[in-house]
This record gives structure tokens, sequence and C-alpha cells, in this order.
């Protein structure tokens, strides 16, 4: 796991820099924190007394947020120095967070249906095997379990320069193997860091065959016709950078005759 070590570094240095990534949880927000959470709705009225795992998501805002919104918080992170900002936050509020640094594709010091909800931002680009870090999200979901991720789109990882005619080039290929090579187009990529792409069938069929039916699926919008040649939100009027996912976990029962999935309600 070689990309361990390079990703944990980079990540150290984006939580070092403050980088976008680690604004914090604000008084604001933690005041309404489930509308700051979930602006398409997907997530119940309460969470109050739930098992959630923030996945992959340190820097002290998603954990702080569902710890104020009452849940039973437990947030995993390969960066310790991410974490380190969810136990500071934790502390200076007075709520109970549970730190994990391990890799999003090894939860094994994790219970088996354990938790309500896994809520996931961007992050599955940065391990090679997504197939490993689903087969370990449904594993210790609870059925009927809400799982919320993020992911950088292929066709966005595939964008490697702009022409002369300003034109956004797709220069790697779909069926790419390995580590992503750098490009002069850093517009949604993290200086340092290993990132692979991941096809749709991975993204999307992969959640299925692990035992999740898909309920929503969204493309946040990063597009700003005003934006000059170049910024990232000019690009984003070109190619959809992320992909947002609310998947439920099924449980499968088996009897002499067959066997059915079935979904079962919070």
């Amino acid at each position: 796991m070689s990309h361990l070590p390079t990703n944990r570094a980079a990540w150290n240095r984006l939580a070092e820099n403050r980088s976008q990534f680690t604004k914090v949880a604000t008084d604001e927000e933690c005041r309404a924190p489930l509308k700051a959470l979930d602006s398409r709705g997907w997530l119940p009225a309460s969470v109050e007394g739930k098992q959630v795992l923030c996945l992959a998501s340190g820097g002290g805002w998603q954990s702080i947020l569902y710890a104020s919104a009452g849940a039973h918080v437990t947030v995993v992170d390969l960066s310790n120095k991410m974490l380190q900002l969810d136990e500071q936050e934790a502390r200076r509020r007075g709520l109970n967070v549970r730190i994990l640094e391990t890799s999003m594709d090894d939860l094994s010091e994790l219970h088996d249906a354990w938790f309500d909800i896994v809520h996931q931002p961007v992050s599955t680009c940065y391990v090679p095997d997504l197939e490993a870090v689903y087969q370990e999200v449904a594993r210790v979901m609870r059925p009927g379990g809400l799982y919320i991720s993020q992911h950088k789109t292929p066709t966005s990882l595939q964008i490697t320069n702009r022409d002369q005619q300003n034109s956004y080039v797709i220069g790697l290929e779909y069926y790419q193997q390995g580590p992503l090579p750098k490009g002069d187009d850093r517009s949604y990529r993290e200086e340092g860091a290993n990132e692979y792409l991941h096809r749709w069938d991975q993204l999307v069929g992969g959640l299925c065959r692990q035992g999740f039916v898909i309920e929503d699926l969204r493309e946040p919008c990063r597009a700003d016709p005003s934006a000059p040649v170049g910024h990232f939100r000019h690009r984003g009027r070109f190619v959809a950078p992320y992909v947002r996912i609310k998947a439920r976990r099924l449980e499968s029962q088996t009897n002499d005759q067959n066997s059915t999935a079935i979904w079962v309600p919070e």
C-alpha cells in the first residue's frame, strides 16, 4: 500500500497549511447542524442517538456537526493532522467523538453491522481499490442503513490540460491503471497526493454488487458563467467534477426456494 504514506503526508500538509478542507464547523452551523450537512434532504429528520461513521472526513467539520445533532460519532481518516482538528473541536465544544486513524479501505477495528449512517466526502480517489471500500462499508452498516458518498467523476480526472482554443482536453485513458500521472490542469487535484480513476461501473455498479440500492444521485454544480478561463468554476461549466450518491444497505434473506433482497426501513 505505497499510496498510504504518500497520501497521509499530502493531507497532513493540507491540514498544516489550513486548506479549504480544514474549515471547522462554525457556531452558526452547529445551531442547525442537519441543515449544514444536508441541503438535499437525504438525512432523516433527526439523527439523535444514531451511530454515524464519518468516513475519510477528518477536518473538524462533519463529525462536529453530527455530534452537535446528537449522534454517536466515529470519524475515520488517514491523516492524523486532520483528525487533530476533530479532536480539538470536539474537546472545545464538549462533544464526544471517537477518533480512528486508518485508511478507508481498512475498517477492521470497527464492528459488523454497527452504523446507521455512513457519510463520506470526496475521498475514494485516493485508494486504488474501490471495491475494498464498498465491502468494508457494507460490513459495518446495519440493514437499512444510509450511505451518503461523494466522488470525483472519471471524466474530471481524465482532463490533463487546455488546448490553444481553451478547450479542456481529455488526455488520460478511461481504463487508466495505477496512480494518475501529473497534468497541467490541477483544478480538482490535491498537490502531492496519489489519485486513482474509478469508472462508473465501479462507482455505481460496485455499490449495487455490495448490497446497496441507489435512491438518489446528484452532480453538484461547480459552474460559474462569469469565471475566467482556467478557473476551476470555468472548467465546471464543461465537466461535472463530483457526483453525490445516496444509497441504502439491503438485507439479504435466503430460503429454500430463492434469495431476495429486502429493504429494512429506519
